[in-house]
């Protein structure tokens, strides 16, 4: 594996104190365990950790102690590697954004390649409708917040999400509609278009300076006027630029040949638009006669008596020092570049965006003879020697230099959570970009990406069932994956565990499903809830855990003389198979009912078989004989001869296996039954011996 560019930010936990005790770790599935040890560092000198901080948050628990060098203080902190997860104002954008990454899992394999790239565009499209929703509700929060820290809190969130936002339009420009099976990137200048479109969306807001100027009386003489018209030109937004123009024209008349001028200028100026068919060539054709027009202007001195036209007509022959000049205006580099693209080479290709964002001036790379100038990229040269790039430069830069693994490092490391690498690598994935980078341990970018999203996502409460489908689309490692992580959730009832179970049971996860109800019937046996207990172990088709419930089914009915939960007794069917006990219990309580119903002679047979079968407890032996009383005193005779010497050799066979005899003699109420039961008997196989001689002698 790869060593790291940098090293790690530090992440500071608050109250933990290595300087005065010591501490130790215990690394979790999506969080740590910290705590410190009941001893202190000797000589420590005491710190005080700030109190916020940019990694993981912590939570903590305390406990009481005292004494440097001695027993001490001794806390337990919770750290959160994915603290974006527990944002409730976040779950908008995992909920949505999982059913787009569930629906682009399951298109159609075979559909045709245009299909499928104009579905992949509008699957990055949905995907970015999320994050400004989400941004939306997160901007409403911060400005309702009233605490001052949430108020903060969220309106980092907000800058975070706008970011995002900006990155994904870029790549979706640039990767996943500049795909080579769409046809429309054979035409002149879509690209650019859809970079101007990325600009005026993100890149600068003029609505409010425009109503301003607009409001003002003499718009003209407004002191924003001339910026106004300066940004719809840097933006490409001609028809708005001439419409500010001719109200100077109106107000100043003497200027009116040179506004003519200018109107005729930007109104001919080639515009590359999806809707035409003009080829590269004849675009290139008609840009050049334009651009040597604007030239011819320019060097005439037509604009020389009004410094702010001979500006927008130095811009509009792509002057970089003319369009530097303007750089409050554009506040980014990357407005500076994709100005520059525009007002020098309208027909760029996707491709070719690299050397245009590296080189500092275009001409480097048109004639050879300026080979030996110093290249600086468009960042630097708007950015100057006084500022450094931000995080957010570098992953646009790395985008228009078309450095896809760049872009998804970056990110990854700027961003807090894995939401938005794990969701674009996944798209980009599809758009057959990440087919060739594979992994040093075996699992491609795209799957390492969902997994740990998706692992996260198991940290939370609720979150862990969208996680579920994440790592059911990772082939390689998924599974295990899942496995893994479904045994940790904590099943605190039984509503929660019967959604555990269906998910094990639908994908076949045969060893998970047997813990879980195993689980969840030791649970419900602590809380003597004995037919949910059995429940569960026989979905468990755990024997031995279903032996011991039925005898503590058993042992309640000698208590108490009656069975709880009769219905599921009742309906064990094919279940009392999975064991002996289990088989007694279902049928002891057949017993019941076929005496209950009165259909004696069916009960006498199954009493007969439970004792001879060998499946009752020896135990429950003498409940069985005194079961077998009532039919005994009954005044039909239900028990055959064979049948009572049957009876007869079980109770002689109970007081023989008696391991303390003396104590059964002592107990008399023991010693009743037997004498009761030996009579009871006697009683019937006189009856049964008068009963059959009558019938043999007729």
């Amino acid at each position: 594996m790869e060593e790291p560019d940098t090293e790690p930010p530090l992440t500071v936990v608050p109250g933990a104190d290595p300087s005065r005790t010591q501490l130790c770790f215990e690394w979790g599935p999506a969080e740590m365990l910290l705590c410190e040890t009941l001893f202190g560092r000797r000589g420590g000198e005491g710190r005080v950790a700030p109190g916020g901080s940019a990694g993981p948050a912590p939570t903590g628990c305390g406990v009481a102690g005292g004494g440097d060098g001695a027993p001490g203080p001794s806390r337990v902190f919770v750290v959160r590697r994915d603290q974006d997860i527990y944002m409730e104002t976040l779950r908008k954008l995992f909920n949505e954004s999982h059913g787009i990454f569930v629906g682009l899992q399951r298109c159609e394999e075979e559909r045709a390649a245009r299909a499928r790239n104009a579905q992949l565009v509008q699957v990055s499209k949905n995907y970015r409708s999320v994050i400004r929703a989400c941004m939306e509700d997160m901007h409403q929060a911060a400005i309702s917040a009233r605490d001052s820290a949430l108020h903060s809190q969220y309106s980092i969130q907000v800058s975070i999400l706008s970011a995002m936002e900006l990155i994904w339009n870029l790549c979706e420009i640039l990767f996943v509609e500049a795909a080579p099976a769409i046809p429309s990137l054979c035409k002149a200048g879509p690209l650019l278009l859809r970079l101007l479109d990325w600009v005026q969306l993100h890149i600068c807001d003029v609505d409010n300076m425009v109503r301003e100027v607009l409001g003002s009386e003499n718009p003209s003489k407004h002191k924003l006027f001339w910026n106004v018209v300066n940004i719809f030109v840097l933006q490409g937004r001609m028809d708005e630029a001439r419409h500010l123009l001719s109200k100077e024209a109106i107000a100043n008349p003497t200027s009116m040949n040179m506004y003519k001028i200018l109107d005729d200028l930007m109104k001919k100026m080639p515009v590359p638009s999806l809707g035409n068919t003009q080829t590269l060539t004849e675009m290139e054709l008609k840009w050049q006669h334009w651009h040597e027009e604007c030239q011819r202007y320019l060097q005439d001195g037509t604009f020389a008596s009004n410094s702010h036209m001979e500006s927008i007509c130095k811009i509009l022959l792509g002057d970089e020092n003319a369009i530097l000049e303007k750089k409050e205006l554009m506040t980014t580099w990357y407005h500076f570049l994709v100005t520059r693209l525009l007002y020098s080479h309208p027909t760029v290709k996707p491709m070719e965006l690299r050397f245009y964002a590296q080189a500092g001036n275009i001409i480097i790379f048109i004639s050879s003879s300026l080979m030996h100038r110093k290249i600086t990229s468009s960042m630097d040269m708007f950015l100057g020697e006084e500022s450094s790039p931000e995080p957010l430069d570098t992953i646009l830069m790395a985008a228009f230099e078309f450095e896809l693994h760049q872009v998804i490092k970056e990110c990854s490391i700027a961003l807090s959570n894995w939401w938005f690498v794990a969701h674009l690598t996944d798209l980009l994935d599809h758009c057959k970009l990440l087919q060739s980078h594979n992994l040093y341990f075996g699992s491609n970018m795209r799957e390492f990406l969902l997994l740990e999203y998706a692992s996260g996502l198991f940290s939370h409460h609720s979150l862990w069932q969208l996680g579920v489908d994440y790592f059911d689309h990772c082939p390689e490692y998924g599974r295990v994956y899942l496995e893994l992580h479904i045994e940790r959730i904590p099943l605190n009832t039984e509503q929660k565990a019967l959604k555990v179970l269906r998910i094990c049971e639908q994908r076949q996860m045969h060893e998970q499903v047997r813990s879980i109800c195993k689980i969840m019937a030791m649970k419900a046996l602590r809380n003597n809830r004995l037919g949910s207990a059995l429940s569960w172990s026989i979905r468990a088709k755990d024997a031995a855990f279903a032996t011991l419930i039925s005898d503590r089914f058993l042992k309640d009915y000698c208590e108490r003389g009656c069975f709880s939960d009769l219905d599921l007794i009742d309906n064990l069917g094919p279940s009392m198979l999975l064991s002996d006990r289990l088989t007694f219990l279902g049928k002891y309580r057949e017993f019941h009912r076929l005496y209950g119903e009165k259909r004696f002679s069916e009960a006498a047979r199954l009493l007969l078989m439970l004792m001879t079968a060998h499946i009752a407890p020896c135990s429950f032996w003498m409940t069985l004989l005194t079961d077998a009383l009532p039919l005994l005193e009954q005044k039909e005779v239900i028990f055959s001869a064979e049948q009572t010497y049957e009876l007869m050799r079980c109770l002689e066979d109970l007081t023989a296996r008696k391991l303390d005899k003396q104590k059964f003699q002592d107990d008399d109420v023991e010693t009743m039954k037997v004498e009761m039961l030996r009579l009871a008997l006697a009683r019937n196989l006189a009856r049964v011996i008068v009963k059959e001689g009558t019938l043999e002698g007729s």
